[in-house]
């Protein structure tokens, strides 16, 4: 009833915001990610979204066909994963933002292992900024993280809104310097975060600094202070700041995987893995699902 192919052009629509960007991740005419959309919506007679000139949003049935579509490929890729043959061969160095320690990237990994048991997967894990610099360097083959400021290069994985997060009792005092839990330069995040402060002329003090997700989480939920963050990748304990007028709009950030011209090479490791990223792009929204077992090889 669900064809795999317009599930993934309906995740690409839902995660990017556009039919434009869709097209561009998937590497696809608008056109056909158009079509995908309105065969989709045929099948399953609901209308998935809501289309002006200016912007595409989820209807409460695109809203509940999120989890369907995931749990359907899901499925799709266990069994592809679990019959695929190949013959991809050679090493490839992937850096990924401390943003996905807490979502699904360890279950694609693992797919993809599974896959291509011929690939040996180098792993960095670490701030975008510092990412971006070792691809350009040649030391990263793919990079998964933040795109940086004024920057044009990668593949758009989603787009997302930065939001203000902080303790379950944490409560902002105008009055004072917001008290701010940072990641080290060149932190994206850090810079978009001090930005904005600045610009609306509220005072701020650091009052964490850490390089890991773990620490910046721990310092938070000790409510030691806000930190920004992606909307759909808040950890656990922590939640959502209100609206307030001390606590300024972040805007938007865009999740891009990178490739370095080398190792873009078609048919290579590089290329294999990327490929699998973006097949699984909707499993790095939201925290980690742990596995079903009975799906987890011995």
């Amino acid at each position: 009833m669900f064809e795999p192919v317009q599930l993934r052009s309906f995740l690409a629509v839902a995660q990017t915001g556009g039919f434009t960007r869709a097209a561009q991740r998937l590497g696809v005419q608008q056109s056909t990610v158009s079509q995908h959309i309105r065969r989709l919506e045929q099948a399953a007679d609901r209308q998935l979204f809501v289309r002006d000139t200016h912007s595409v949003a989820l209807t409460s049935e695109g809203e509940a066909m999120l989890g369907f579509a995931r749990s359907i490929l899901d499925a799709h890729e266990q069994a592809a994963a679990h019959f695929a043959g190949t013959q991809v061969r050679g090493r490839v160095r992937f850096g990924v933002s401390e943003d996905f320690v807490l979502t699904g990237l360890p279950q694609i990994l693992r797919t993809f292992r599974r896959s291509h048991p011929q690939v040996d997967l180098e792993l960095t894990v670490g701030l975008s900024g510092i990412l971006h610099e070792q691809l350009a360097d040649g030391r990263l083959d793919l990079v998964l993280g933040k795109r940086p400021p004024q920057g044009s290069g990668g593949q758009l994985v989603w787009r997302e809104r930065l939001v203000w997060v902080g303790a379950e009792d944490f409560r902002s005092q105008p009055e004072q310097p917001l008290p701010l839990i940072v990641y080290p330069p060149p932190s994206i995040t850090r810079a978009r975060a001090l930005d904005v402060l600045e610009r609306a002329g509220r005072s701020w003090r650091i009052a964490c600094t850490s390089g890991s997700l773990s620490g910046v989480t721990a310092a938070a939920v000790a409510g030691l202070g806000v930190m920004a963050f992606a909307g759909s990748l808040v950890p656990p304990g922590l939640r959502v700041l209100p609206q307030q007028a001390d606590l300024p709009d972040l805007g938007e950030t865009e999740f891009v995987l990178a490739t370095g011209r080398v190792a873009a090479a078609a048919g290579g490791p590089a290329r294999a893995l990327a490929d699998a990223v973006l097949a699984s792009g909707y499993r790095l929204q939201g925290p980690l699902q742990a596995p079903d077992p009975a799906t987890v090889a011995p």
